[in-house]
C-alpha cells in the first residue's frame, strides 16, 4: 500500500509542485513505502562513479582510496570505481580527468603540487589547466619527508650533506613531486646530490633503493611509512617549519638552512616549496561540470572526510587526514602560482632539467 500523503489546500500544492520542479525536494515516498530520491540525489543512486588514481596501485595515494572509496559511496549513493592510471609522474591520470565527461561521474585524486610545477613549467604532457578543476576539496596536505636506505650506512642529513655527489637521489620523472623535492632541496642546501629521475613510479624507486643503487628518495611520509616501520629505510630530513611529533628527532630543512651559506636564499627557495605542498592531495571533478552537481558531491566529500568510522580507519592505519573544502584548495593553488619571479623561474628551471 502506498504512503499516505499530508491533505494540502490548493495553495499549497502549487508550491509543493513548483518546489519539485526546480528540484528542491530532494527525495519523495516511493509506492513500496521506502524513499526514492529525485534532483542530484536521483541522478547519483545506483549509479558508477569513476575514480581515477594516478599512480599504480600499492602506494600512498591508492591506499587514501581504497580507504575512503567506501566512504564516498555511503554518502554519494553510488557504486565508486577506483581505476589506477599510472604514468608521468602523475600526469597521465590528471590529464585523463580534466579530458573525462563533465557528467560528475569522474572523478580524481591528483598530486597537487606536481601538477602546479608541471603546468608552470609548460611541461610536454601536461595538458591540463589546474584552475579550471572543480575541486570537492583536499585529504591531506604531505609532509615531505627525505629516506635513505639504512644499509647506506648514512644516519643524518648533514652526512648525506658532506658526501655530495657521491650520493644518488632516486625520482620519477620529470616534473613529479619526488623530482621537484630532490631539486629543489638541492639547490636549497647547494647540495651537488645526483638526482637520477625517469623511474615509473615511486614503488621502483623503492625497489632500486633495496638494491643499492640510489641512496634515497623524497616522498610524502605517510607513503614512507611502511618501510621505516620495517626497518629499510630512515628519515633525515622532513619540510616544515616545525618538527612533527612522529619525527621529533629528524630536522626540517628550514631548521638546516641556518647552516647554508646564504640561509636568506635558501627559506625563500623553502618557502615556495612549503606553497606547493599545502595543495596536498586534493579531490576534484572535470571543467564545467554542472554546478548543483559539483555542490552535491562537494558536501558528500565534506561528510566522507569527517565520518566518525573513516577517521578510525584513518588513526588506526596511521593515515593523517588534513581536510580543506573544495574553495580553500582553489585559493590555495592561485597562491601557489603567485610565487616571486626569480623563485618562479628557479622551479621552472629546476622542473626542466636544467639545475
Amino acid at each position: 500500500m502506498g504512503t499516505a500523503r499530508p491533505t494540502l489546500n490548493f495553495p499549497g500544492k502549487l508550491v509543493l509542485l513548483a518546489f519539485a520542479a526546480f528540484g528542491l525536494i530532494s527525495c519523495q515516498s516511493g509506492n513500496d513505502g521506502g524513499e526514492q530520491k529525485t534532483g542530484v540525489a536521483g541522478f547519483y543512486d545506483g549509479r558508477v562513479v569513476k575514480w581515477i588514481i594516478p599512480y599504480s596501485p600499492g602506494g600512498g595515494y591508492d591506499e587514501y582510496g581504497r580507504m575512503l572509496a567506501p566512504y564516498l559511496e555511503k554518502y554519494i549513493g553510488a557504486r565508486v570505481d577506483i581505476l589506477n592510471l599510472p604514468g608521468a609522474g602523475g600526469m597521465r591520470g590528471a590529464n585523463d580527468l580534466f579530458n573525462a565527461p563533465n557528467d560528475g561521474l569522474t572523478i580524481g585524486l591528483i598530486n597537487g603540487s606536481a601538477l602546479v610545477t608541471n603546468e608552470l613549467a609548460g611541461i610536454r604532457g601536461a595538458d591540463y589547466k589546474i584552475a579550471e578543476f572543480e575541486f570537492l576539496g583536499r585529504i591531506v596536505a604531505d609532509r615531505r619527508v627525505l629516506v635513505v636506505a639504512k644499509s647506506t650506512g648514512f644516519k643524518s642529513f648533514e652526512e648525506i650533506w658532506q658526501a655530495g655527489n657521491q650520493v644518488k637521489i632516486g625520482a620519477t620523472g620529470l616534473g613529479g613531486s619526488t623530482y621537484v623535492d630532490a631539486v629543489i632541496v638541492n639547490e636549497a642546501f647547494d647540495a651537488g646530490f645526483d638526482i637520477i629521475h625517469g623511474f615509473d613510479s615511486s614503488s621502483i624507486v623503492k625497489q632500486s633503493m633495496l638494491r643499492g643503487n640510489i641512496a634515497g628518495t623524497w616522498g610524502s611520509w605517510g607513503s614512507a611509512l611502511d618501510a621505516v616501520d620495517q626497518g629499510t629505510d630512515l628519515v633525515i630530513l622532513q619540510s616544515g617549519r616545525q618538527r612533527m611529533p612522529d619525527l621529533a628527532d629528524v630536522p626540517t630543512a628550514f631548521e638546516m638552512a641556518e647552516k647554508t651559506s646564504d640561509p636568506a636564499r635558501a627559506k625563500a627557495i623553502l618557502t615556495a616549496w612549503e606553497l606547493l605542498h599545502a595543495v596536498g592531495r586534493p579531490v576534484a571533478l572535470p571543467p564545467n561540470v554542472n554546478p548543483e552537481k559539483v555542490r552535491f558531491l562537494r558536501e558528500a566529500f565534506r561528510e566522507a572526510l569527517h565520518d566518525p568510522e573513516m577517521l578510525a580507519i584513518a588513526a588506526k592505519t596511521l593515515r593523517p587526514i588534513d581536510y580543506a573544502t573544495g574553495e580553500e584548495v582553489q585559493q590555495i593553488v592561485i597562491d601557489a602560482t603567485s610565487m616571486p619571479d626569480d623563485i618562479e623561474q628557479l622551479f621552472v628551471r629546476a622542473i626542466k632539467g636544467q639545475l
